[in-house]
C-alpha cells in the first residue's frame, strides 16, 4: 500500500526523486499521468493495467468518456528510476500540475500523486478545515 507525505524539489531537467519507501512499490516502472484536482496520478504497472481494463469499457459512444480517456492517456508515460531514484518528467505533465521547484509526493492507496507544494498545502487546509463534514458523507460510500 502506498502512503506517507514527502516534500522534494524538481530539478532544472524536470527531474524528482521519488521517496525510496515508495519507490519500492513503483519500481522497476510505473507510470504517470494527469489527475484529478491539477496534480498527477502515478501508477504502478498492476494498478495502471486494472485502470486500462476499466478505461477500455467506457461507452465510446459517450463524449464524456472519450474526454477522460485521452486526457489520461495523451500525456501517460512510463517512468523508471535512475540510479539516484529519480524520475523524469515530461514537460507537458509538469506544466499541467505547475511543477517548477518544490512538490509534494504522497501516497494513495494503489497510487501515488505528485502536487505542486502550494497546491497541496492549500488543498490540505481546506480539507482539514471541511474533514468532519466530508467524514459524515463517507456513508453514502459504505464507509
Amino acid at each position: 500500500m502506498l502512503m506517507g507525505e514527502f516534500q522534494h524539489t524538481i530539478d532544472t531537467k524536470n527531474r524528482v526523486i521519488i521517496p525510496a519507501k515508495l519507490r519500492e512499490q513503483l519500481a522497476p516502472q510505473f507510470v504517470v499521468t494527469r489527475g484529478l484536482d491539477g496534480c498527477l496520478f502515478g501508477y504502478p504497472k498492476d494498478e495502471w493495467a486494472k485502470l486500462e481494463q476499466k478505461l477500455s469499457e467506457m461507452p465510446l459512444a459517450k463524449k464524456e468518456a472519450r474526454t477522460f480517456v485521452r486526457f489520461l492517456y495523451s500525456a501517460a508515460t512510463e517512468c523508471e528510476f535512475d540510479k539516484q531514484g529519480r524520475i523524469t518528467l515530461p514537460k507537458t505533465l509538469c506544466d499541467y500540475a505547475n511543477l517548477t521547484k518544490n512538490c509534494t509526493i504522497i501516497g494513495v492507496a494503489n497510487r501515488i500523486e505528485i502536487w505542486d507544494e502550494e497546491k497541496w498545502r492549500s488543498f490540505s487546509i481546506e480539507a482539514e478545515e471541511n474533514f468532519d463534514e466530508i467524514a459524515e458523507n463517507m456513508i453514502d460510500f459504505g464507509f
